[in-house]
């Protein structure tokens, strides 16, 4: 196995164990819509999650544990990749950005205040920021 091959097969398993974090939250009311159904197949798509993996994750996606970064950044950092895949695929109405907030929530951030971020959050996507200006953007929002 070359290096390439273990660079790549750990950046898979972090996509899965991403993709299969947001399945969690989307099923946190037992259900997932058909608009979530939809957000998720275009998440998997950019994910580069195979039509078997997609299928294994949603059946038993509470084997992959939700473990939000411990500090601070990282949650920003995955903040915005996550506004920046939705960005790219454009958010289709209320229910999408339901699932975003709820997976702000799922990122850590206190449910009072995921609101206001994810808006900012999709303003300074829409933007065209990069992701050191995003996250001072993000800590200095309140200022």
């Amino acid at each position: 196995m070359s290096f390439s091959d273990l660079f790549d097969s750990g950046f898979k398993k972090r996509n899965e164990s991403h993709f299969a974090a947001i399945v969690r939250v989307a099923m946190a009311d037992g259900v997932i819509t058909d608009d979530e159904k939809k957000f998720l197949d275009r998440l998997a798509t950019n994910l580069n999650i195979s039509a078997e993996d997609y299928k294994l994750i949603l059946k038993n996606y509470q084997s992959h544990p939700i473990n939000p970064p411990a500090s601070y950044d990282l949650r920003l950092e995955r903040l915005y990749d996550l506004v920046r895949m939705i960005h790219v695929d454009t958010i289709k109405g209320d229910a999408e950005m339901m699932l975003l907030k709820k997976i702000g929530v799922g990122l850590g951030f206190h449910a009072v205040n995921v609101k206001y971020i994810v808006d900012k959050a999709l303003t300074l996507v829409s933007n065209g920021v990069d992701l050191d200006t995003f996250v001072q953007e993000i800590k200095n929002m309140n200022r």
